[in-house]
């Protein structure tokens, strides 16, 4: 007897526990079917462009095929709020887990966390198992039992129902109330449930008061943040971050030729996706766009760029080998240049042993580079220094028998002239142009505030310059807006500008740089297109 008691109370703990394991499902899958019903610009199709493995090409098919995409949007969205309802509330328990189950298993096959996988798609980096798996095998389990008769509403749908059968079966032609009985034969009426019985299945309720309430404070605190934000863009300004979609792009960036090189007239610069900024006082801003700038979103940048037709990426080394994978995994085959850097920050400013240059600049060979510079810091370093412009030159024949394009960068003026002085003849120049129109760069000392030092001097020399001319710090680390520092740069002679841009500005500057590139008023600047 002890053993028998023994054992119904372990399998009853057993049952509530499957009873909470269903309510967490339910409240993380309402809560998804919720977030995507309020934005009305969540759409599946990123998360199935990715797809690589399993089935690939009927995901893609899915993300390219408009129709077939909004019926998939839906099924996600009303799936996963009425599967999260069904397990939250323990009605129609076992349909909602295996409907569940099925719907995480398709989640997992779009991008199963494969070895050779970064789990891109998903929130982190998995090996085989993730949560999409771990959900679906649960529900799985909760499917094959009872789980909806603890804590939950099948209970008091099955009494019911089985309560108002009986009454039917009662009364049916199949089962008539004997003669003798039928004079004493009473109305049946409607069965009643006990009140105990009643509340103790209804014990998800204030639960769902809770999610209720908890989902309120979460929205109405993210309508504050996106009522008082500051603007990434346009600097110190109070407006609301409402960027253009890619349905409202106005065209794709033009092409020039750098070498034998075709090369987006904007060309995304790296710095953030590495994880650097300048941006003065504010030490804990590299940090943060290194938190920003997962793999995930990095590939996700890059994509957005591609489809906004900038086709070329300015970067460092140092995340090539994320570059590869992309190209690898066939997302996207943005192109990038690499700049060389050969100087050591370790202690103070001084030139790498330059075995250690060279190294490094075939290493971005090695990884795929359709172009490499000599680094703007680097060059106004090294033509300050006797042996200096040698070893430029011995970089610049270790690019060039790469067969590449090899373009020199400098952030003074002195330095490009004292290059063409010696009689470089690089493939393209990398030079810094801005205004100096904005507050910070009245500082008395540079001080990560000022990055073109003689502008009206860069522009009159950089026009004389045979070579294409990529301007770059052209946005003063985000003092001056793109609308004023796209056009400054183009009017005064850049043939290409390099600027650094998040996902969800992509589109904004590449519809100003559109805007600009085709004013006619541009044909007639002083400096030749020489690109």
């Amino acid at each position: 007897m002890k053993s028998i008691k023994r054992s119904t109370v372990g399998s009853t703990i057993g049952m509530y526990f499957l009873a909470i394991l269903r309510i967490i499902i339910g409240w993380h899958l309402l809560y998804e079917g919720l977030v995507k019903l309020t934005d009305p610009d969540w759409t599946s199709a990123g998360y199935l462009e990715q797809s690589r493995y399993i089935l690939p090409g009927l995901f893609h098919w899915i993300a390219e095929t408009p129709g077939v995409l909004s019926v998939v949007d839906f099924i996600n969205i009303w799936g996963q709020i009425f599967i999260g309802l069904g397990l939250f509330l323990g009605l129609f328990t076992r349909i909602a887990a295996i409907s569940g189950a099925v719907l995480l298993v398709l989640y997992y096959f779009a991008n199963p966390p494969f070895i050779t996988s970064d789990g891109t798609g998903l929130e982190g980096h998995y090996l085989l198992v993730d949560k999409n798996l771990i959900e679906s095998l649960t529900l799985v389990v909760i499917s094959m039992f009872p789980a909806g008769l603890y804590l939950g509403m099948d209970k008091l749908a099955q009494d019911y129902v089985f309560k108002k059968r009986s009454v039917r079966r009662l009364f049916s032609p199949d089962h008539p109330v004997p003669e003798k009985d039928a004079s004493q034969a009473q109305p049946v009426e409607k069965p009643v449930l006990h009140r105990r019985e009643i509340l103790k299945h209804l014990a998800t309720l204030p639960v769902m008061g809770l999610f209720g309430y908890s989902y309120y404070r979460k929205k109405k605190w993210e309508s504050f943040e996106e009522q008082n934000l500051v603007d990434i863009i346009s600097g110190a300004s109070v407006v609301r971050m409402d960027f253009p979609e890619i349905d409202e792009l106005k065209g794709e960036v033009p092409l020039g030729m750098i070498g034998d090189k075709e090369v987006s007239k904007v060309i995304l610069g790296g710095n953030l996706l590495n994880g650097y900024a300048h941006s003065r006082d504010l030490i804990y801003v590299s940090h943060l766009i290194r938190a920003y700038h997962t793999k995930e979103r990095i590939f996700r940048t890059l994509a957005v760029a591609e489809k906004c037709g900038v086709n070329t990426l300015l970067t460092d080394p140092v995340i090539a080998q994320v570059i590869n994978e992309y190209w690898a995994k066939k997302m996207g085959k943005i192109q990038f240049m690499s700049d060389c850097v050969g100087l050591d920050y370790s202690d103070g400013v001084q030139a790498k042993p330059f075995q250690e240059w060279l190294d490094f600049i075939q290493r971005a060979i090695d990884h795929g580079a359709s172009a490499c510079y000599i680094q703007g810091e680097t060059a106004d370093y090294y033509f300050t220094t006797e042996d200096g412009p040698e070893k430029v030159a011995k970089a610049l024949e270790l690019i060039r028998n790469a067969k590449i394009p090899a373009g020199i960068g400098a952030h003074h003026i002195e330095t490009i002239k004292k290059a063409v002085e010696l009689g470089f003849e690089p493939d393209f120049w990398m030079k810094t142009l801005h205004h100096q129109n904005y507050w910070s760069a009245q500082h008395p000392t540079w001080h990560d505030n000022k990055y073109c030092f003689n502008t009206e001097e860069t522009i009159s020399f950089m026009k004389d310059l045979v070579q294409p001319w990529i301007a770059f710090k052209i946005l003063a680390a985000g003092a001056i807006h793109p609308n004023e520092a796209f056009r400054f740069a183009f009017e005064n002679g850049a043939d290409f500008i390099c600027v650094g841009m998040y996902d969800f500005q992509m589109v904004q500057d590449v519809n100003i740089a559109f805007d600009v590139l085709n004013d006619p008023s541009l044909q007639n600047r002083e400096r030749p297109w020489r690109a």
